[in-house]
């Protein structure tokens, strides 16, 4: 049967029901799917080895003849040894493999075989240990030796040789791929064929055609992703957006009634906010700036400037806690205007008295706002309102239906399709890597009138090659100042020689009222992955070194009204140590949190560590960040001493990037665009600034792509793909 890039992957030979399944955890349907499944590294295997001439560490691939192979049990260990040896021109060799007893069933004596593998020698002489293997007659026939041999993401149940073995016979439908560049420029850069980059990117004659097929590929994606950039960008343009007049009398008073002043960066990013605001043109401003550094408050002004003019704002948190939080802060300083709160678990409301129709058809649904006595120095208003705790979830919807409130913050919650606006002129993602590029689309297809203008938050700096890509139609604004009176977070790397004198210290910083964090990777035991559990770090702290301390535990699989108690005990003092998950990487603040404990600190990304360690630092008193681990890799050690040593998050993200990739960092929520680069580095500058001025040509010369049918149909596809704006 002849092979296509439509076949079904289950119609390959040796693709039963079983592998099938395996294959669609990948992502692997069909042909065209399996040849897009690129390779991560490669085993070089390309050195031919002759018994005449062994030495320690040589690797590469012997070819030969099976003399003898049999397989035995091992009595100290009861490990299954299966041995042989290779017979070549010039000698044998043994050959040995641990507990694959399996082998004796695929080859056997008198076998031409190629075993590749690294030379060692032991007490018996020369040896190779758990080599590669396959039977081969000619050398040219190898595709598990005798080469560059490629290794493939896998999942369970799927070995190397198998989807090699796939990808043998996938390649024959490689002559159909479609080459979507516009030959002038694959000419213009020396770029060769797609069908001859996809045979050479899975299994290369030698490093030159690696590196072409590589240079190949890696280039279409980023082309490709800027092409969609620089049209999402002219797209936006072409749409109209509501102007929002500045507000200065708004925006000064609530200015003066903030507890601390606007530090030079915050003043600057919501004057271009303001600015773009006022314009016809829809707004996507990005605002990134270190954890702490004060965005919210940005975000307050522009908010305060939508409804000053008549508009609701969105206000999208990505967790319920941060949502909650920013409630919280939001309905204190907007005392004058409505703000809803709608998560899956939560429905309140505060602000000025509404008049709103009740479900059972009465006059009119008082939301009884109490007034309570709040005075502070910079508030002309002796009496703001209260947050109410509940109300009818239905009742709030109907509010925000009818524009009687001016700001919903929410989750996910506030784009399901139950919930309309009246008029959406500001929408607001904070932490905007936590969501994609469909719900941002869901957001804005809520207003039936202009589109409304998007400002993104986020704590994660992005580095400038990520900017270059990922945010190429987006305004960045940068925040880097922290406000006033605020100390360098001082950080340590503590094994476990070193953790009670860390103990001492913290209990030092306890007895003077101050808090702590205590973050643990998981929730539950894993003996597999051998780290510090929530639960088991809780108890064991609650029971140990720190019994006589008041002591909370929060974590994902608690329910929502306990995650509330217990935050609400940790910022009121009442719980000195706080041990939780990762739940709390993102938005709480806790001005007493003085310390950071970070359990299993190697199993973290750098700038999650950042993230971690920004959630303490949030006063003028000097704060501690302490990593603790238990891995003795130097590795691991040489990459936290670089995030102690980090001047700042966008150096920490430019490392994380380097060391981690971005699909790691960021997570593929945070867009679409990150899903089909496979070969393609964001950390190549070069590249992206070639591919990005490739792009900008290109559609200045034939902005319709009418010259290049095949380009145009891939960008509506992954268009429709990544929902892109």
């Amino acid at each position: 049967m002849s092979t296509h890039l439509s076949t079904p992957i289950k119609q390959l030979t040796r693709v039963g029901a079983i592998t099938a399944a395996r294959l669609a955890k990948l992502g692997i349907g069909s042909v065209l799917d399996l040849l897009n499944h690129y390779p991560t590294r490669y085993e070089d295997y390309s050195a031919r080895l002759s018994t005449a001439s062994l030495s320690i560490g040589a690797l590469g691939t012997m070819f030969g003849t099976i003399g003898s192979i049999e397989t035995k049990k091992t009595a100290k260990k009861h490990m299954q040894l299966t041995q042989a040896e290779l017979l070549d021109d010039a000698g044998s060799i043994r050959i040995v493999w641990f507990n694959q007893p399996y082998i004796t069933n695929t080859i056997h004596k008198g076998d031409h075989v190629a075993i590749a593998g690294t030379v060692a020698h032991d007490f018996s002489g020369w040896v190779l240990k758990n080599p590669q293997f396959e039977k081969i007659e000619h050398p040219a026939d190898a595709i598990h030796t005798s080469r560059l041999v490629p290794l493939y993401p896998l999942t369970g149940g799927l070995t190397q040789k198998q989807v090699r073995f796939l990808v043998h016979q996938a390649l024959q439908a490689a002559h159909e791929m479609p080459d979507i560049l516009p030959k002038k420029l694959t000419e213009h850069l020396e770029l060769i064929a797609t069908q001859t980059a996809i045979q050479n990117i899975h299994l290369p004659k030698d490093a030159a055609a690696y590196l072409a097929a590589r240079k190949r590929l890696g280039f279409e994606e980023l082309f490709i992703v800027q092409l969609l950039t620089e049209r999402a960008r002219k797209n936006l343009t072409q749409e109209r957006a509501p102007k929002i007049p500045f507000n200065e009398t708004a925006t000064k008073k609530l200015v003066a009634s903030l507890p601390f002043d606007l530090t030079a960066d915050q003043r600057k990013a919501a004057w271009k906010i303001l600015q773009d605001m006022e314009q016809g043109i829809p707004m996507n401003r990005l605002v990134q700036g270190e954890v702490g550094s004060g965005k919210t408050v940005v975000a307050a002004i522009a908010a305060l400037n939508a409804a000053s003019a008549g508009f609701q704002t969105a206000f999208m948190a990505p967790t319920e806690i941060l949502a909650l939080q920013h409630y919280q802060t939001i309905a204190t300083i907007f005392p004058h205007h409505t703000v809803a709160l709608l998560t899956s678990k939560h429905a309140r409301m505060s602000g000025l008295v509404i008049a709103t129709p009740l479900k059972n058809g009465g006059s009119n649904l008082n939301v009884a706002m109490e007034h309570v006595n709040r005075a502070t120095d910079n508030r002309r208003d002796d009496k703001i309102a209260a947050v109410v705790n509940t109300l009818p979830r239905n009742d709030i919807k109907k509010a925000i239906s009818d524009g009687n409130v001016s700001i919903i913050i929410g989750t996910h919650a506030i784009i399901q399709h139950d919930i309309s606006f009246s008029k959406l002129g500001l929408i607001i993602i904070d932490e905007q890597h936590r969501f994609g590029v469909a719900q941002r689309k869901q957001l804005k297809d809520k207003t039936a009138n202009d589109v409304p203008h998007l400002l993104s938050m986020t704590a994660t700096p992005i580095p400038r090659s990520l900017a270059l890509t990922l945010y190429g139609d987006l305004d960045i604004t940068t925040i880097k100042q922290m406000p006033k009176g605020r100390k360098p977070i001082t950080t340590r790397v503590v094994d476990e020689t070193n953790r009670t004198k860390a103990y001492q210290f913290i209990k030092q910083h306890i007895a003077k009222k101050e808090q702590v964090f205590v973050i643990c990777p998981l929730i539950e035991e894993s003996d597999s992955l051998g780290v510090a559990s929530a639960t088991a770090e809780y108890e064991k702290l609650r029971t140990g070194v720190f019994k006589e301390t008041s002591i909370g535990l929060l974590h994902g699989k608690l329910k929502s009204a306990e995650k509330e108690h217990i935050m609400s005990a940790f910022k009121s003092g009442e719980i000195l140590i706080l041990v939780a998950t990762a739940v709390v990487e993102v938005g709480v603040d806790v001005p007493a949190a003085t310390i950071m404990i970070i359990e299993g600190a190697d199993r973290f990304g750098l700038s999650q560590l950042h993230q971690f360690r920004g959630r303490v630092g949030r006063s003028d008193r000097q704060s501690y960040c302490f990593l603790f681990t238990d891995s003795t890799s130097p590795e691991t050690h040489n990459r936290l001493q670089k995030f102690v040593h980090a001047k700042d998050g966008f150096e920490i993200a430019e490392l994380d990037l380097s060391l981690r990739g971005p699909g790691k960092m960021y997570g593929t929520e945070q867009s679409g665009r990150f899903t089909d680069l496979k070969i393609a580095s964001l950390a190549d500058g070069a590249l992206l600034e070639k591919t990005k001025e490739a792009a900008q040509a290109l559609l200045k010369e034939d902005p319709e792509l009418k010259e290049c049918p095949l380009l145009l149909s891939e960008l509506e596809r992954q268009s429709r793909e990544l929902h892109f704006e």
